[in-house]
């Protein structure tokens, strides 16, 4: 049996929304003659960003106003915010030009650069699927990533390609750090807790011959906690708590 390339997925994927976006994108052309298109743009910068660079919100502002002059939008506003773009939580602006464009009084979000949404290309492609599933635009300059074109669109999915790496390279990266301190005899998860009353208990009912279900029956009737502190006992968790 052949087993399936996920890249063959992908590939499909990238040429179904290409072609979509052709679509779109003749639709749009047809609507954009009755009148520009109306966006909201979006600049932000870290305290230290800020600090050492006082420019880099004008930056921002002034490639987001040039490319909408160029592109015949009308841009309604520009939000900002001077924080972190380790995560969307205590950034104001951003929350209101995503709420713009949610409520549909914007078409699109415009942004110079797209690590200006998030440092974490997770988090990025989250907004960008967020902008496709509602059917409003997202706009980065840098990249090119913008639903109304065709190469627009590919390049999102791109994005979104590169955001699946990071999650799988982040899994393994934890995988082999856990498997490194097992190997090193370092107890994972939560401490074991189990009286030593209780093991000895165990270590009795099994001398005597009973199973680990019956065992384990015997501690659920007489409501005594597992060693995390559960409310039912398993033929498993007896077996564990033996070996303690």
């Amino acid at each position: 049996m052949t087993t399936r390339d996920p890249l063959d997925d992908v590939a499909a994927g990238i040429v179904a929304a290409a072609r979509t976006a052709a679509r779109r994108e003749k639709r749009r052309a047809a609507r954009n003659r009755m009148g520009p298109a109306r966006v909201v743009g979006y600049v932000r910068a870290s305290t230290e960003e800020q600090g050492d660079q006082g420019a880099g919100l004008e930056a921002q502002r002034r490639a987001i106003t040039e490319a909408c002059e160029a592109r015949g939008w009308q841009l309604l506003t520009i939000r900002e915010d001077v924080a972190s773009g380790k995560a969307f939580s205590k950034r104001p602006g951003l929350e209101t030009a995503l709420a713009s464009v949610r409520a549909g009084d914007a078409g699109a979000l415009v942004v110079a650069k797209l690590d200006r949404l998030s440092r974490s290309v997770i988090d990025a492609a989250q907004t960008i699927e967020l902008a496709r599933r509602e059917g409003w635009n997202l706009v980065a300059l840098d990249l090119g990533v913008d639903f109304s074109t065709a190469a627009g669109t590919a390049m999102a999915q791109m994005t979104a390609v590169f955001a699946e790496l990071e999650r799988r390279l982040i899994g393994e990266r934890t995988r082999a750090a856990l498997a490194v301190k097992k190997a090193q005899g370092v107890q994972l998860g939560r401490p074991r807790e189990l009286p030593e009353a209780v093991r000895r208990r165990i270590r009795r009912l099994r001398a005597s011959g009973r199973t680990y279900r019956d065992i384990a029956d015997r501690l659920n009737a007489g409501g005594v906690a597992t060693a995390h502190g559960g409310a039912k006992w398993h033929a498993s968790s007896v077996r564990a708590a033996e070996g303690v």
